[in-house]
């Protein structure tokens, strides 16, 4: 995948997964954290637990999602120096 498809589904991911999250929709934001993270190289990517409740989501996105942005980072620029 070259940079700018990357940034392209990245930039999309995101928009959704702050739509999402704007409007309190914390299952559906944290299943794009899971899509963010499945764009990742498996050597980049987190390992993520399952949500094991509705209520759980919120607390999820605040843990993974500043991890998921560096990873997201980091691949992008893995990218500009190939």
């Amino acid at each position: 995948m070259s940079l700018q498809e990357f940034d392209a589904l990245i930039d999309r991911m995101k928009l959704a997964f702050e739509y999402a999250d704007n409007l309190g929709q914390y299952v559906e934001a944290a299943k794009v954290l899971f899509q963010i993270n499945e764009q990742l190289p498996d050597d980049l990517q987190l390992t993520l637990e399952e949500l094991e409740n509705l209520d759980s989501a919120k607390s999820f996105i605040t843990q993974h999602k500043s991890e998921i942005n560096s990873a997201v980072i980091e691949y992008r620029q893995m990218l500009m120096n190939l």
